[in-house]
Formats: structure tokens, sequence, C-alpha cells
């Protein structure tokens, strides 16, 4: 485990994605494929915890300005992670005022929530859930923590990635994420029945 409790296959795809972002800033549509296929996954999930089914939309508008703004990001692989979920968050929450509605959720892709490394109790309790299930139970959450929760279980960022994107300091969003998980354990015992 790293730092933060980042596991070393999450920095190691994080290098393979800096480099990616480096050769697509240069022209390499290729590498741009290969960004976009890292980081999708995560990103898609998030936005479904914000926007539901409207996320497949969302993201395109993110990528779009994703693509549009490319040559202006500076950082590494982890640094683009958090800059992408920035932008999406963006989106969505412009998708949200348009519409009007309050975050509403459908199931994620059953990989997204697929956790590596050595898992924490909250980790096994999230793992062994349905991610139909998962979402209902995050969706449920007080809006900082179910952002806090996605931001760094979903799409893999760092307390202070996720408080760059959220705004907020790194302490807010750990004790954010720190109190959903909490929550999610603690609703998971009183369900018995789930598997």
């Amino acid at each position: 485990m790293g730092q933060g409790g980042e596991p070393r296959r999450e920095r190691r795809r994080d290098g393979e994605l800096g480099a990616a972002v480096a050769r697509a800033q240069e022209g390499d549509e290729d590498a741009f494929a290969v960004a976009y296929r890292i980081v999708q996954p995560g990103l898609l999930g998030f936005l479904r915890g914000l926007v539901g089914d409207d996320a497949e939309d969302v993201a395109s508008d993110a990528w779009l300005e994703i693509a549009r703004d490319l040559g202006r990001f500076r950082g590494d692989g982890a640094g683009f992670r958090g800059w992408t979920a920035t932008i999406a968050r963006h989106r969505a929450l412009d998708h949200l005022r348009r519409q009007r509605v309050r975050p509403r959720g459908t199931t994620l892709e059953q990989d997204v929530l697929d956790l590596p490394g050595p898992l924490s109790t909250y980790d096994q309790a999230l793992e062994s859930l349905t991610t139909e299930h998962a979402l209902a139970l995050v969706r449920r959450l007080p809006r900082d923590q179910a952002e806090a929760v996605l931001l760094r279980v979903v799409v893999g960022l760092d307390g202070p990635a996720a408080a760059r994107v959220l705004g907020k300091r790194p302490g807010a969003v750990r004790t954010a994420a720190h109190r959903g998980l909490k929550r999610l354990a603690r609703e998971l015992g009183e369900a018995p029945d789930t598997v």
C-alpha cells in the first residue's frame, strides 16, 4: 500500500495514464484512446452517482471539454484523473441545474466497484453488495458524503485530489468519506439478507 492507502496497482495505472496523456497532448489519438479507457469507467460511475441515467450524456459533454482543453492540462496521471473528475462534476452540476432535480441513480457496472489490493472492512462490505444495492445505499448518504465516497472509491482519487474536485479541505473530504463508509457499513449490518 502506498501513502494514503493508494494501492501499488493504482500508482502503476497512473504512470501508464500520465504517459498516455503526455503523448495525447502531442497529438497521438491512440494515446488519447488509452487515457479514455483508463479514466472512463470510474468517471462514468461517479457521474451515475450524481445524475443517474443521464451519466453517459454528461460524460460525453465532459469528454468534449477534456479533449478541447487537453493542451492546458499540466500534471501526472493521478492529476489527470482529478482534472477530469472536476470537469465531469461541473458538467453534472450544470445538468442538474438545468433539470432542477436531485441526483438520482441507476446501476453501476460491476467492474467499477471492483476494488484492488488488500481490502479494509469497509471495502469488503462495499465489494460484497450488488452494484445496484450499493448505489442505492450511497444515494441515501448526505451529498457531501456520497460525493466523497464516489470520488475515493469509484474514481480512485486520494484525499487531496478529491478535495480539489469538491473545492474543500482534504481533511473535510477524508472525514466525509469516512463517515459515509461507516454509515454504509452500519446499514449493511442492519441488512443481513444482503450478499
